[in-house]
């Protein structure tokens, strides 16, 4: 306890004067992703089954049940309704854990049993959703845990008794700061302080961090009222106990209740994203994105990159199990592959576009780089990332499937080879993995092979971009979201 009492301060004071400090346990080590399959895995019936049954009922239930399901410790995403993996996992654990068989599929006497254990945990921590005046956001507190409340700048304090437990609301108006800046200053390298996984959208940041004694969790969204966002920060000794927590206060937080537009974030965030389980937002991070919320417009299939001339390059992988492949409405022929069934490249009428130049000689491992994931809606995610051998290692979302690699100067170093199908999410949002890389080498290859032209690299470490957003932006009007109809 003393050494986190030693340390929460110091993180606590970069969250506050950075905007950005969050922190939650640290992401299990992930598999490898698996090579690419010629023929795609069977339905499992008795998740098809599941979730046939829970998409059918209203989407206020659905939410309710995933809700139910955060505060009895069975699942740790985002509670948007939608059914999932982790949906579907969720469930399992709750039947298992009382004794009923462990189907995914709740029967209604299941479902009244879930909420009535959900509700005395609930009334058990006393959370209360409310608004905070001081920062303007929504945000759930455990009042129970957090019973002193006192006044910070920009925001609102809530402590446990003991002081072990810290949830701070924290808002900047428009033009004081910058989510590219509070990013950058709270992922910086800090003596015993370890960043456990980060998120950056254009819409909102996501960041958890641990020292010897403690965990922290931060997320921010910014929309035209400026920004806001919570962290919390607790001693380990009561992280059972808070880590749970952490996820419904993150799919409570509202940013802009007024109205405001803001991205929904992944529970780790939410952010997470991560919220350690959610948002985002994002926060991954995340909507991810706040954990801001949760996002349920429908996740792209992968990402895919204009080439010019109607042409788009993506990752083989993303078309194993989509037979008709669409872009912006357009549906997309596949021209060709890549003998490794590595690439493929498609066409589709009324696309413009020009990529980013091109990279062949091969990044040093810990590069710093950076990826771009194509979303449903609005502007590709831009994700932090790292050279690994022979990949890349970056807190993705789905989609993330052909997704471009740069590197600071901007230029392409490769695609992402493939996400995999069933992610594990931690509060909804991916961890910092890694995946495999397309290297640029082999993408130039594809291309001339295919007749199409890409000019090489002018750019180096010299005249590289001071931030991810520098950096991403001569190619975000490249990057597209591709969709499937199986």
């Amino acid at each position: 306890m003393n050494a986190f009492r030693t340390g929460l301060p110091v993180l606590l004071a970069v969250g506050f004067a950075t905007g950005a400090l969050a922190q939650v346990p640290a992401p299990p080590a992930l598999p490898r992703p698996k090579p690419a399959a010629s023929v795609p895995p069977a339905p499992d019936p008795a998740f098809e089954a599941a979730r046939a049954a829970f998409e059918a009922l209203p989407e206020a239930e659905r939410q309710g049940l995933q809700d139910a399901l955060v505060w009895t410790g069975d699942y740790n995403g985002v509670t948007t309704g939608a059914f999932g993996k982790r949906s579907f996992e969720g469930i399992q654990t709750y039947q298992t854990r009382t004794g009923a068989a462990p189907t995914g599929l709740l029967t209604p006497p299941e479902r009244i049993a879930l909420k009535r254990e959900a509700e005395a945990a609930r009334r058990a921590a006393r959370f209360k959703v409310q608004p905070d005046p001081a920062s303007g956001a929504v945000v759930g507190v455990p009042e129970a845990l957090l019973p002193r409340k006192s006044a910070i700048p920009g925001g609102s304090r809530w402590q446990s008794a003991d002081g072990r437990v810290t949830l701070d609301t924290k808002s900047f108006p428009q033009g004081e700061t910058s989510l590219d800046a509070l990013f950058e200053r709270a992922t910086a390298a800090m003596p015993g302080r370890k960043v456990t996984y980060k998120l950056k959208k254009p819409d909102f940041i996501v960041i958890t961090a641990e020292t010897a004694g403690g965990r922290s969790y931060i997320r921010y969204a910014e929309g035209p009222a400026g920004i806001r966002g919570f962290t919390i920060g607790y001693d380990r000794s009561v992280s059972e106990t808070v880590d749970r927590l952490v996820i419904a206060i993150a799919n409570t937080f509202t940013p802009f209740p007024d109205g405001a537009p803001a991205a929904t974030a992944p529970a780790a965030t939410a952010a997470a994203g991560p919220a350690p389980r959610p948002p985002a937002p994002g926060m991954a991070v995340a909507p991810a994105a706040s954990l801001p919320g949760a996002q349920v417009e429908a996740r792209p299939a992968a990402t895919g990159l204009l080439l010019g001339g109607g042409r788009v390059l993506t990752a083989a992988s993303a078309l194993d199990a989509c037979a008709a492949p669409r872009i912006g409405g357009v549906t997309a022929r596949i021209e060709r592959r890549d003998a490794a069934g590595s690439l493929a490249l498609l066409s589709a009428e009324g696309l413009a576009g020009a990529p980013p130049p091109l990279r062949t000689e091969p990044v040093s491992e810990g590069e710093a780089l950076l990826v771009l994931g194509a979303q449903a809606k609005g502007r590709p995610s831009v994700a932090p990332a790292s050279a690994a051998v022979e990949g890349v290692y970056a807190p993705l979302q789905p989609g993330a499937g052909g997704a471009p690699v740069l590197d600071r100067a901007g230029r392409l170093v490769g695609l992402v080879a493939r996400f995999p199908a069933a992610p594990r999410l931690i509060a909804g949002v991916m961890p910092p993995t890694r995946y495999t890389v397309v290297p640029g080498k082999a993408v130039a290859a594809f291309l001339s092979e295919s007749g199409v032209s890409a000019g090489a690299g002018t750019g180096s470490a010299k005249n590289a971009a001071t931030t991810l957003g520098g950096a991403a932006a001569p190619v975000l009007g490249a990057v597209v979201a591709m969709t499937c109809t199986r």
